[in-house]
């Protein structure tokens, strides 16, 4: 899920966090955050910083860990309908983000998946970018340190999708399971984490239509409708809903903002 505004983040703001992660000698930083908060902008901008002081840095994604599109239909037909869609726990080729980030961590060189979602698939692996021996890894995603929740939390949908779609919670529980025993070796690769704060996830479904707009006059023709937005953003409310309950204490570095995307205090 690729950020749409803010256009650029302060350039103190990244300096001062490009400081915090070479001062803690961090060799890779996990920037966390809901859909639209800025996390693949902060990214950007945090490795042209890098590079202008002369260090070699590599950016991944979350999402260019996605499993292709065919791997996903197997999901849907073996276990929920609802696993069609990338981006739940569940949904990612986990092994491949911890192999990767153990090489360039311990000064490696490795070539970088890239997923291409106009075709839901990723690119051959011959396109991706090499990168190494680098001095930092900067690792963004929408769920990055999410925690699952207690069982007992899953058994009342929490919105339409879920109601509707999942009604007896198979597909909650499974990727509740997921992040549960998978994901956990992925954030602990992760040495500094920055949580991007949103002021609640009701400003989220408005931060995606937003960006689906941008997409959409990028290629006339295709994207989602606002009502197709609001249901897609259903799949990742359970998930966000956790990561703000809980990654404001657990991460190193968190950026509050306020409904417009703007930066309103660091801790």
């Amino acid at each position: 899920m690729a950020d749409s505004p803010p256009a650029q983040w302060p350039a103190a703001l990244v300096a001062g966090v490009l400081d915090d992660a070479l001062g803690h000698a961090a060799r890779v930083l996990g920037i966390s955050g809901l859909q639209g908060t800025g996390k693949s902008t902060l990214a950007a901008q945090l490795a042209d910083a890098a590079a202008a002081r002369g260090l070699p840095v590599a950016t991944l994604s979350l999402d260019d860990l996605y499993l292709d599109r065919d791997a996903r239909r197997t999901l849907a037909r073996t276990v929920h309908p609802l696993l069609a869609t990338r981006g739940p726990p569940g949904t990612h080729e986990v092994a491949l983000g911890c192999a990767l980030l153990d090489t360039l961590r311990a000064g490696g060189t490795a070539r970088l998946p890239r997923f291409d979602k106009r075709t839901d698939t990723r690119r051959p692996a011959a396109d991706g970018p090499v990168a190494g021996p680098v001095a930092l890894t900067i690792f963004e995603g929408w769920c990055l340190g999410a925690r699952p929740e207690p069982a007992a939390a899953l058994t009342t949908p929490i919105n339409a999708l879920e109601r509707d779609e999942d009604p007896d919670g198979t597909w909650r529980r499974w990727c509740n399971a997921a992040l549960e025993r998978d994901y956990p070796a992925l954030w602990r690769r992760v040495d500094r984490l920055l949580f991007l704060q949103p002021p609640g996830f009701d400003v989220v479904p408005a931060w995606r239509w937003q960006q689906e707009q941008a997409l959409r006059a990028g290629a006339p023709g295709g994207g989602m409708t606002r009502a197709q937005v609001g249901r897609f953003v259903q799949h990742y409310e359970r998930v966000s809903r956790q990561a703000l309950r809980t990654l404001p204490a657990l991460a190193d570095v968190v950026i509050s903002l306020d409904a417009q995307r703007r930066p309103i205090a660091l801790r």
